[in-house]
């Protein structure tokens, strides 16, 4: 089963539990703000993906695979709960959705289409391939050594997070090897025709290109009762860019 940390309701109510699932090279840890604030009525449980975080290094990386896997999370906390997913995420969010609708009351899907993508991350997996976390003493070192391919210092610390000092021997806790044999599957979509009819939510970045407006149809047939909002100033990290705007929108589309 997947690593999972719980966050127990402030105070209790009869809402179903929410589940959270990151997106690429993400885990649990990079969602514990919002998952302590969203955890005022309900009890909200952050998994960190196959491949990611804690959770087990499996042979495959594919949007059934990882529905599965939240399918047994949710059984195993109670049978259904609210599910938010972003980008990755978000596609296996869609996935179990489609595939086990009863495992689902309410979905929120933040910044991702149930669409292929031409793009992919390969430059990013090259990027932390090159770094050998066994040539390191401290994450200084580290940001060091990944700036000279990776200039980004937002996406550097985003990646740390990921890198494992304390292990013996060092180690990147994410499956680079077979992430990135998987990634037209992550990149892709697997084309699962079924219908969700609960209350879903699609939530955007105003800055970003994820969804795009010829994305609207394909989404309203899988999910006939979406609703699309978006996040001003935002791109397709929102949470982390736009915290308080996407913990208030989710909460009022879970509450209504």
């Amino acid at each position: 089963m997947l690593n999972t940390t719980l966050y127990k309701a402030e105070t209790p109510s009869d809402a179903p539990p929410l589940l959270i699932a990151h997106g690429l090279f993400g885990s649990a840890r990079n969602w514990g703000v919002i998952c302590r604030r969203l955890a005022e009525t309900r009890k909200v449980i952050a998994v960190d993906m196959r491949n990611h975080g804690e959770s087990p290094w499996t042979e495959t990386h594919r949007y059934p695979d990882m529905a599965a896997d939240l399918a047994e999370v949710i059984a195993a906390q109670g049978g259904q709960a609210d599910v938010l997913g972003h980008s990755m995420g978000g596609k296996a969010a869609m996935a179990l959705a489609l595939t086990e609708p009863g495992r689902v009351r309410r979905l929120v899907v933040a910044d991702v289409a149930p669409v292929a993508y031409s793009h992919d991350q390969m430059q990013n997996v090259d990027a932390m391939r090159s770094l050998d976390p066994a040539t390191v003493a401290t994450r200084g070192d580290a940001d060091r050594k990944l700036a000279e391919v990776l200039p980004d210092a937002g996406l550097r610390a985003f990646f740390l997070q990921s890198l494992d000092l304390r292990a013996d021997p060092p180690r990147w806790k994410l499956n680079l090897d077979l992430l990135a044999a998987e990634m037209p599957h992550i990149v892709g979509w697997p084309g699962i025709e079924g219908r969700f009819e609960g209350p879903a939510l699609f939530l955007t970045g105003e800055l970003s290109h994820y969804v795009r407006p010829e994305h609207r149809e394909t989404i309203q047939r899988l999910f006939p009762a979406a609703r699309f909002a978006e996040l001003k100033g935002a791109g397709h990290w929102l949470h982390a860019e736009k915290p308080r705007a996407f913990e208030d929108t989710v909460r009022v589309f879970l509450d209504a």
